[in-house]
This record gives structure tokens, sequence and C-alpha cells, in this order.
């Protein structure tokens, strides 16, 4: 299987060149990439519809990856508690190698062919989940065999890939191809082909959290309050909502807990 991703980079002799044409060529080459996202909507989309269903019948949504494609599914998983207000277990992100990867390699960890399944077993993993896998190469052992353990018992698959014919693809429900050609620097997927996933495991939690109900109007009304910051933004959200002044805005929502609970409270009184 060719792998674009690993393509040589269109540019030569990147030791020569300025600083200011480093940065230009490749803000030249990152501006390629929501292009290549856009054609690849309709799988995204269909995709989300899957998981959709399944998460609001009690399911969970599984990342699995290694190396930087890895650590993005773990960024995003970590971030729906907090800006969404769900259980932690609900999207749940997993690394070759385990939590010590996020910082630092291990080696070998991605040749598995079995950790994986070890891994999502450890969650409980049932038919209720939807497990996706994201691979730029697409041909991540840990992944690919994750994918396959899943498919073997009935466990709705998708992934993230950034090489067309990838192994991972055969293994996907719902494969999502964004084709992000070579990057900057030959072989580098941390580039292109990790912006393109971040910016599809957005759309994907993102919509749908929507979907689930955790956004109101255009609002993170279950955020949770873990700084000053968010209480300033839940309280102004309150004063939106109820036209009360800061202070009785942010009494509600510090007594609530939540911008909905607050709101709701404020209504029903």
């Amino acid at each position: 299987m060719e792998k674009i991703t690993e393509s040589p980079s269109k540019y030569r002799h990147l030791e020569t060149m300025p600083v200011d044409a480093l940065l230009r060529n490749i803000n030249t080459e990152d501006q390629s990439v929501p292009l290549a996202v856009e054609k690849a909507l309709p799988d995204i989309e269909a995709l989300v519809q899957a998981i959709v269903p399944k998460m609001r019948d009690g399911g969970r949504l599984f990342y699995i990856g290694a190396g930087t494609s890895g650590r993005l599914g773990i960024l995003d998983a970590s971030e729906i508690p907090p800006t969404y207000g769900a259980p932690p277990g609900w999207v749940v992100g997993l690394i070759a190698g385990g939590d010590s990867a996020i910082r630092k390699a291990v080696e070998g960890a991605e040749d598995s062919h079995t950790q994986a399944w070890e891994d999502l077993q450890a969650h409980q993993i049932d038919r209720q989940d939807v497990v996706i896998g994201i691979a730029a190469s697409g041909t991540t052992p840990y992944v690919v065999h994750g994918l396959r353990a899943c498919r073997e018992r009935g466990i709705t698959t998708g992934c993230i890939t950034c090489n067309p014919g990838a192994p991972v693809i055969a293994e996907s429900d719902f494969p999502v191809l964004v084709v992000t050609g070579p990057e900057f620097v030959t072989g580098s997927t941390r580039m292109k082909a990790g912006t393109a996933q971040k910016l599809v495991l957005n759309m994907i939690s993102s919509t749908v959290m929507i979907q689930l109900g955790r956004v109101q109007d255009n609002k993170m009304v279950d955020m949770q309050l873990s700084n000053s910051k968010l209480v300033d933004r839940g309280t102004k959200m309150v004063m939106q909502a109820t036209g009360q002044d800061y202070d009785v805005a942010q009494g509600l929502l510090l007594k609530h807990g939540s911008v909905r609970e607050a709101v709701d409270a404020f209504f029903k009184k």
C-alpha cells in the first residue's frame, strides 16, 4: 500500500530556508487541510449518525490510537466532561503504551496485535459502544487489530485516517478518510495529518454532544465551573437568559451548579 503521508515533501533543503519562508510554506500547506476535511463531510456525518443513538441509549465512545493520533484522542476525550458536563467515562481515549505514552513514547507499544482489545476490555466494552481508530498512516497494528477485534464481536467501528486503502478502513463500519498529502517535513504526520485528525475529532464530539442535548442555543449550559473564568462565563449566560444583574445571576449559578440548572430554577420559582 502506498502511503501518501510518507511521500517526499514538496519542499527541499529545509535547513537552508530562512524563518519567514519556513513559516509561510508551513502555513500554505496547513491551508489545504480544511479543504481535505470538507471532502470527508459525508463520511463524518455517517459516523456521527451511528454514534448518537448508541450514546443516547447508554453507550460510550472510545478512541484508540498510538503516538500523536492517540494523544489527540485523549485530548478530545478529556475535554468532554469540563466542556459539556458529561460523565468522565462517556468518551474515553486510549493510547498504545498506556498513560505513560501520553508524554513519552513507549517502544514497540503500537506494534501490539492484542493490547488495544485488552485496553478496551478493561472498560467492559460491549455492543452498545462505538470505537474509533485514529491512525494517520492507517496501518498501526494497535489500531488495526483493535478495530478488528471489535468488529468480530459486533461492536460498531469507525476510523480517521489519511491514506487511501489503509487497513483501518477495511476494519471500520464508518471510515473517515482525509487525504492531506505529503507533509512539509517528510513523514511528520503530527503536522497536516494531525491537524486534520484534530479537526475531525472536534467535529465528531461537538456534533454528538449537541445532538445529545448538551448545548442550548449556542451555549455550553452544562460546563463544569472549574475556574473563575468559567464561573464568569456561566454568570453572563445566566444574566442573558434571566435578565438578572451579575451578582444575582452568579448567586443562582453557584447555588445550582450549572447554567442549565440555574436558569431552570429561576423560571420555576
